[in-house]
């Protein structure tokens, strides 16, 4: 009955997203304030709607629901209560409706938080949200709906994918659609504005912490999948520009440039069409992201391969709304004069630059990821794009964006003094380059990325603390009552510096040894020694598990027990590896488990992996930046709204 009523609510729900589509736009364009006050309570029930079907599949897998295709499908009477509820995302057509149900959440949100907007702009925005939910909601019905029911109910299900049933991944999905659709609003808001013939300082305020929020939502995810891979694939990287994790980064690059470009707009009223252009293409490529793991064109560890149909309907879904915007964006192309002017040296013109290597380096992922799908189209050619080619492609981008950061940060708007700014970073770039020297002298054998990473990374970390110092009129006193967009902005540019010493670190100075050790064997690892003390089968709740129990000395005294895993699923029959690792400070230890060996002995896998908390600490440290920022009121509330102006009093 629950599931009857699910499958219901979404057929209710399209009906209600229609409604909100059709009904507030012919107000708006009328300036009837009745058909424009439909849109709040629509936007409000749609997501009332979306999120009861949710509940209902989600009631569906904890109680074993094996009537239901997609429960059977992934779910098992053995499973884990934590998978057996994650496991409602962790297929094509559950993280489907968990991706409509955040984006009817987000067109709920603008009716609860847009108060402070203009009746015809906030109605233009949840109509154009609501639009989007009727495309997502049809093709979900039509081709992905979740509720269809199997005839003969099976007695269990088919578990699963074990890659999948793993505490980081089974929280990454979620974080990742709030990105991946929050970039809807932005959209939203761009479409409204042409409508509305209105871009302005105040829809940039507006515009800017829906941007920001996504973009928080989307370095999260990001950096859940990255983690997930590095300790659960067990080949000791954390990232391998897979299709999939391409397509997730590049609307993250993109966000990223939308919000950099919206300050221009709104302090200067520049770069209008610009930012309206970074808005339709950040959604676009979220929706460009969804056909990449939904269309079964490509093959990834993270994607859902599906029928090539889905894929169809999903390029037509992005031709209507990218197309449609895009061709909207031509016609009121008038209405986004830029009014006003900057100097080539200002902080305009160090967002604009920021804004050409965000965008540019966006471009550069997307023709590594789809180069090729296309050559096989076109040339009928199999051809690899690998990591070799991102690295070399993408790194001088983000080695430029470095190097500028710090000084775009100090500039004065409108009119800078690059040669001030310069000089007020001699302390920054003087550490920096004593890091990297010391860096150097420390290393043997070695390529120059980590020293030079390292450099480069302190110069961002120490220039973003100058900075604060700055603003602050180096005055310890006056610190804590900077604005929170101050703090939000120093800590996000700090933890993009940790980032880039955590990458060049892990790249450039592993430690990775690969042998075959037999029982009671030690060997040596860096400074360290691993012990092999034995190797175990164990049973878990689904699974079988060879655990190895291995120990880790320095100096004749052990330091950490690990007991690496290589499991069996025998529902799914799919293998995983489970690494054991030792986590630091300033190294981790990790020890990955392999197959037994014809001679004895077990083929094992080791690597010490500098630096490697950083990374995480450094994507952290900037999505904590973005929510600082977001919590400063001035960019919570559109202040920079158009205030009426004072009647004229009749003299005397």
């Amino acid at each position: 009955m629950i599931v009857e009523l699910g499958h219901f609510a979404l057929i209710l729900a399209l009906c209600v997203a229609v409604i909100q589509t059709v009904v507030p736009l012919w107000g708006a364009h009328r300036r009837q304030a009745g058909l424009m006050a439909v849109a709040e309570p629509a936007a409000m029930i749609q997501f009332l709607l979306v999120a009861f079907a949710f509940a209902a599949l989600t009631y569906a897998f904890v109680n074993s629901d094996f009537s239901l295709v997609l429960v059977t499908a992934n779910s098992h009477t053995l499973k884990p209560m934590l998978y057996k509820v994650t496991g409602v995302w962790g297929n094509h057509e559950g993280s489907l409706l968990l991706w409509t149900m955040i984006l009817a959440l987000f067109g709920a949100s603008a009716a609860w938080f847009g108060g402070n907007l203009p009746t015809t702009l906030r109605a233009r925005v949840i109509a154009v949200q609501g639009s989007i939910g009727v495309a997502f909601l049809t093709f979900m019905l039509v081709t992905s709906n979740p509720f269809w029911r199997l005839e003969v109910p099976p007695l269990d299900g088919n578990d699963l994918n074990p890659l999948l049933q793993d505490p980081g991944l089974a929280f990454h999905p979620p974080f990742l659609y709030l990105g991946y659709v929050g970039l809807s609003m932005s959209f939203s808001f761009a479409v409204a504005a042409l409508i509305e013939g209105r871009v302005d300082a105040a829809w940039a305020r507006w515009v800017r912490p829906w941007t920001l929020a996504a973009w928080i939502f989307l370095t999260i995810g990001i950096a859940m999948g990255s983690w997930w891979a590095y300790y659960e694939l067990g080949w000791g990287g954390f990232w391998f520009w897979d299709p999939v994790e391409n397509a997730s980064f590049m609307p993250w690059l993109l966000a990223g440039a939308l919000f950099h470009s919206a300050i221009v707009v709104e302090k200067r009223e520049a770069l209008k069409s610009w930012t309206i252009l970074l808005a339709i293409l950040a959604f676009g490529f979220s929706l460009i992201g969804t056909f990449i793991v939904r269309s079964g064109v490509i093959t990834s560890v993270h994607a859902f391969a599906n029928d090539p149909k889905r894929g169809v309907f999903i390029l037509m879904i992005l031709a209507v709304f990218t197309g449609g915007a895009l061709m909207l964006y031509a016609w009121r192309a008038g209405v986004m004069e830029a009014k006003g002017l900057f100097s080539v040296i200002s902080r305009e013109s160090a967002l604009v630059a920021n804004n050409i290597l965000l965008a540019v380096s966006a471009f550069v992922v997307f023709v590594g990821t789809i180069w090729p799908l296309m050559a096989q189209i076109v040339l009928g050619r199999a051809l690899s794009v690998g990591p070799p080619f991102f690295n070399a492609a993408f790194t001088p981008f983000m080695v430029i964006l470095a190097l500028i950061l710090p000084v775009g940060a100090m500039l004065a708007w409108k009119r800078g003094d690059a040669g001030r700014s310069v000089r007020s970073l001699w302390g920054a770039g003087v550490l920096a380059v004593a890091l990297m020297a010391l860096a150097f002298a420390m290393q043997t054998g070695r390529s120059a990325l980590g020293p030079v990473g390292l450099g480069l990374g302190a110069w961002v970390i120490f220039g973003a603390l100058t900075d604060v110092w700055g603003r602050a009129g180096r005055t310890l006193a006056r610190i804590p009552r900077l604005p929170r967009a101050d703090w939000g902005r120093t800590t996000a540019h700090a933890g993009f510096g940790v980032t880039i010493i955590a990458v060049a670190a892990m790249n450039s100075w592993k430690t990775e040894d690969i042998r075959v050790v037999k029982e009671g064997e030690s060997y040596p690892l860096g400074s360290y020694t691993v012990t092999l003390n034995k190797v175990d089968q164990v049973r878990g709740p689904n699974y079988l598990s060879t655990v190895a129990d291995m120990t880790v000395s320095q100096g004749g005294a052990p330091i950490a027990r690990l007991f690496p895993e290589k499991r069996i699923y025998p529902v799914a029959r799919m293998p995983t590896t489970e690494a054991a690792i030792a986590y630091g400070l300033m190294r981790d230890i990790y020890l990955v488990i392999g197959d037994p060996q014809n001679g004895g002995g077990w083929a094992v896998r080791s690597y010490i992996e500098p630096l490697a908390n950083w990374l995480w600490g450094g994507a952290g440290l900037m999505a904590l930046g973005g929510l600082i920022s977001l919590t400063d009121r001035r960019y919570r509330v559109a202040a920079g709204a158009r205030r009426p102006k004072p009647k004229a009093v009749p003299a005397e």
